[in-house]
C-alpha cells in the first residue's frame, strides 16, 4: 500500500464549499467501472477529473470539477486528468497526468494511481502520459510548474528546489 498522501494546498474558497457527500463517483472494480462509464458514454470525448483516495480508490468526475469536491475536501494519494479508451471490448487508461494545481502531486503519486486503476481493471500505461512537476518557492511561497527541468520561480526568480515541497506541513 502506497502512504505518501497530499492535502489540499489550493484556494481555500473552494474548499470551504465542498460537500463531503458529493464526491466523485467511487470507481473500486470493473464493474464498478462499467457501470460508471455507461453512465458517462456522451462526456468520453475529454479527460476527467481523477483522485486516488486514501484507501487507493479512484474517483471520478466530470473534467471541470475541482479535485477537492471530487475528493470530498480529503486528502489523498493521487490527482489529475485521465482519459479512456476502448478496445477490442476491453477499456483502458489513453492518458493519464497528476494535472491538480489544489494538490500539486508529485510523480512518484503514480504508484497509487496504478495500484487504484489495476483495482478498476483498467489497462494503462507504465507512468503518467504528462507528468507535471510542482514546488512551493522558499522566497515567495508560491505553487510554481516547473518547466523543462528549470527549477526557478516564475513569481521571484528564486531557485526552486529539486525535492517536492509544496505542502509545508508534510
Amino acid at each position: 500500500m502506497v502512504s505518501e498522501s497530499y492535502r489540499y494546498v489550493g484556494p481555500p474558497e473552494l474548499k470551504a464549499v465542498v460537500r463531503p457527500d458529493r464526491g466523485g463517483c467511487r470507481i473500486s472494480s470493473a464493474e464498478e467501472f462499467a457501470s460508471w462509464v455507461e453512465r458517462s458514454a456522451t462526456e468520453l470525448g475529454e479527460p476527467f477529473t481523477f483522485v486516488v483516495d486514501l484507501d487507493c480508490v479512484l474517483h471520478l468526475a466530470p473534467r471541470r470539477s475541482e479535485h477537492v469536491a471530487c475528493a470530498g475536501g480529503e486528502a489523498v494519494l493521487g490527482a489529475g486528468e485521465i482519459s479512456f479508451t476502448c478496445e477490442a471490448g476491453r477499456w483502458g487508461v489513453g492518458d493519464v497526468s497528476n494535472q491538480s494545481t489544489g494538490y500539486c502531486p508529485d510523480v512518484g503519486s503514480w504508484a497509487a494511481v496504478a495500484e487504484a486503476l489495476d483495482r478498476a481493471g483498467l489497462s494503462r500505461p507504465p507512468g503518467f502520459t504528462h507528468e507535471v512537476v510542482f514546488r512551493r518557492c522558499p522566497g515567495c511561497q508560491q505553487h510554481n510548474i516547473v518547466r523543462e527541468d528549470d527549477f526557478f520561480c516564475v513569481f521571484c526568480g528564486s531557485d526552486l528546489p529539486e525535492t517536492w515541497n509544496v505542502d509545508p506541513s508534510s
